[in-house]
């Protein structure tokens, strides 16, 4: 059973990066708690629910101040609503509450990412094309090198050296070609000081240009939009999750949802009855 919960950990994970945004360390710190908790929590199977038992759990971080133990608690709640979520029926024991609030990420209109662009400097139109036309995650922009672009695709490295073809819109290849020609980089797509461009480097380019539109954007968000909009236009889900580069096509899924969501919110936005006392 608990290899079971090992697998379904990999999967959490991806999903606190991919859907949630969370931030590298703190989908390590998750990781590390999670680790610990699955080496010592008694399991058991009763009447077709996990019982997770976090009395072990407990003793072994009792002498941990406060605040850290608050954090590790959190992760093992959200563990255990995301597999609640996903049809995995588990109650946790030795803890008052394993209830977490869930929240999917707001894609940015595809109106307000031309707006943006409509006034981009050439750093900055290219690295949001990235993002938008390809799914990009941002560590995977940052370590795109010149020998990873062809005339139609482009090799992208993803996470656990895992690579995957992306296709190129034959307008974000004429705006490589016209960045490459006019920066002249030696190795990578993105280079400062002779080195590649910082994950942190390539966050504030984009935060500034959406900014000058007064949007709070981040890179995940663009990622985010190049999924949904491929997903309501039509796109099989199979496709759309190997573009990703997911590991599982139930993380893909989540989009679906989102993009339900949105539907239902433009529905209620455009019908002429919406908001009337009928």
């Amino acid at each position: 059973m608990k290899k079971s919960l090992i697998k379904e950990q990999r999967n959490y994970l991806e999903y606190l990066e991919e859907i949630r945004g969370y931030s590298d360390l703190t989908i390590k710190s998750y990781d590390e708690t999670l680790n610990e908790l699955l080496s010592i929590v008694d399991v058991e199977l009763q009447n077709d629910t996990i019982i997770l038992n976090l009395m072990p759990y407990r003793i072994k971080i009792a002498d941990l101040n406060a605040k850290t133990i608050s954090k590790k608690l959190s992760a093992i709640r959200g563990f255990s609503s995301y597999l609640n979520d996903n049809g995995i029926k588990n109650r946790l024991t030795a803890d008052e509450s394993i209830k977490v609030a869930k929240t999917l990420p707001k894609p940015i209109s595809h109106q307000h990412i031309v707006d943006a662009l409509k006034i981009a400097e050439l750093e900055e139109k290219l690295v949001v094309i990235m993002l938008y036309t390809l799914g990009l995650r941002i560590s995977e922009l940052s370590n795109i090198r010149l020998e990873d672009i062809s005339s139609k695709w482009i090799r992208v490295t993803g996470k656990g050296d895992k690579q995957r073809d992306v296709p190129l819109l034959k307008s974000t290849k004429e705006l490589l070609d016209h960045y490459i020609e006019l920066k002249t980089p030696k190795k990578f797509l993105f280079e400062k000081n002779r080195g590649k461009l910082s994950e942190n480097s390539l966050r504030y380019i984009i935060t500034k240009l959406f900014k000058k539109v007064s949007l709070k954007v981040t890179p995940h968000q663009l990622r985010h939009s190049y999924a949904t909009s491929l997903l309501n236009g039509g796109a099989p889900i199979a496709d759309v999750s190997e573009l990703l580069g997911h590991s599982s096509m139930a993380t893909t899924q989540i989009y679906t949802k989102l993009g339900s969501a949105l539907k239902q919110e433009n529905y209620n936005k455009a019908h002429p009855l919406s908001g009337l006392d009928i």
